[in-house]
């Protein structure tokens, strides 16, 4: 696409309804991963008025309180009062889990390569792909983090407006919230921001002001000196005079949470990853272990493509992976580099085959997938569930890593 064009992306902050489910999934892995790392997990949550719902399909040698942990993350995130209409110490919890089928169990306990005696690593062939479908992972030079602009900066904003709302430096604001920048680009670049839209959640007044043209007027700039300016520190582009900013453009929005909307785990998929700006397979990540594919190997090819821009052979890099249910390699991978890159596609999927190991054993192994919750204190997938899986700079993900630069460029 040469020229000018406009895109955009959203964010949605931790109480965002599809998020407060996303977030109690997560949760639950993590309390299963730690207590039995074999844990096989497909947790699933929805949220409403009053009511949470757990299910799915679960096997484990573990206890843990669904119910208890649900309530735990729900007051973390900040559902505490019962007037919005859903608060954790209130609201109705339902489980209802199964067994994972153990047709598709005995295709992830031995892989159709140990099966059929074709298996060239006996460890790292062991375990077959939990679903089969397809993966993307995707890296450009657009920010420090290599992601593209637009939802590298709607995710800064997002996190800006919890840590305001926690600190109790805006505290009319509520949990819920939604984020959207609009980048102006020109010969593939990022040039300009051409809008910021934010819509928070608020309380009905703010101190004696309840006249709601006044309180958009305070919370409008508010946000501007607490939120924007803070969340577009040291960036190369910043907000000019005739970036448009917009702040809750209905009037108000005082009902939000699970009491405006429902909420369902792995709704917000777009913004998990990469805002649109590169392709996605499809699948969810929240709430399932690392046996599924939908999440290991789409952060496996994040992790390859971040290493190859991030070893200059290319200014933008997309990979696809392909699974079969139950088999251990790859049924396919492909490399596009939008002719961006400093040597063919081609060689580019040569150097991935050789260097990445993409078997879900090797993926759980090279990141200690089945460990992490256990290592960091009983907490992890919790923590990326929301704002954004891919491009942390606040946490420590083994998928940011880029570790392979100097293999990559010592092989050309």
């Amino acid at each position: 696409m040469a020229g000018r064009f406009l895109f955009t992306s959203e964010s949605v902050t931790e109480g965002h309804p599809d998020k407060i489910c996303d977030q109690i999934s997560d949760t639950i892995l993590d309390a299963l991963l730690t207590a039995d790392p074999a844990s096989r997990v497909a947790a699933e949550v929805v949220v409403n008025t009053g009511l949470v719902l757990i299910t799915g399909e679960i096997t484990t040698k573990a206890y843990v309180n669904f119910t208890e942990l649900a309530r735990k993350k729900i007051a973390e995130i900040g559902y505490i009062n019962a007037d919005n209409g859903f608060a954790a110490n209130s609201c109705a919890i339902l489980v209802a889990i199964d067994e994972q089928s153990p047709d598709i169990a005995q295709g992830v306990n031995t892989a159709l390569e140990q099966r059929e005696g074709n298996a060239t690593d006996a460890e790292l062939d062991a375990i077959g792909a939990g679903d089969q479908g397809l993966m993307f992972g995707y890296a450009c030079d657009e920010t420090p983090e290599l992601m593209p602009m637009p939802i590298a900066l709607a995710h800064r904003i997002a996190r800006q407006l919890s840590v305001v709302r926690k600190s109790g430096e805006l505290p009319y604001l509520r949990p819920d919230g939604k984020t959207q920048v609009t980048i102006e680009y020109e010969d593939q670049k990022p040039v300009r921001i051409d809008t910021i839209l934010i819509s928070t959640q608020h309380d009905p007044s703010i101190g004696e002001i309840s006249e709601e043209k006044a309180i958009r007027a305070i919370i409008q700039a508010d946000l501007w000196e607490k939120v924007v300016k803070p969340a577009f520190a040291g960036c190369a582009i910043v907000p000019d005079d005739q970036t448009r900013y917009l702040v809750n453009p209905t009037g108000k929005f005082v009902i939000g949470g699970p009491q405006g909307d429902s909420g369902l785990t792995g709704r917000k998929i777009i913004v998990d990853t990469y805002g649109g700006y590169a392709r996605h397979g499809g699948g969810a990540f929240s709430g399932k272990d690392p046996t599924k594919v939908d999440r290991s190997a789409a952060y496996a090819a994040r992790y390859a493509a971040k290493n190859i821009v991030a070893a200059g052979l290319a200014a933008k890099c997309e990979l696809q992976i392909s699974y079969a249910i139950g088999v251990a390699q790859p049924t396919s991978l492909h490399v596009d580099t939008f002719g961006t890159g400093k040597v063919s596609d081609e060689v580019l999927l040569g150097l991935i085959k050789d260097n990445f190991d993409l078997r879900p054993a090797a993926i759980i192994q090279t990141f200690n997938l089945r460990l992490l919750p256990s290592l960091r204190g009983g907490r992890f997938y919790q923590d990326v569930a929301a704002y954004g899986h891919l491009g942390r700079t606040d946490l420590d993900l083994p998928w940011e890593k880029t570790d392979k630069v100097d293999i990559l460029k010592q092989a050309l």
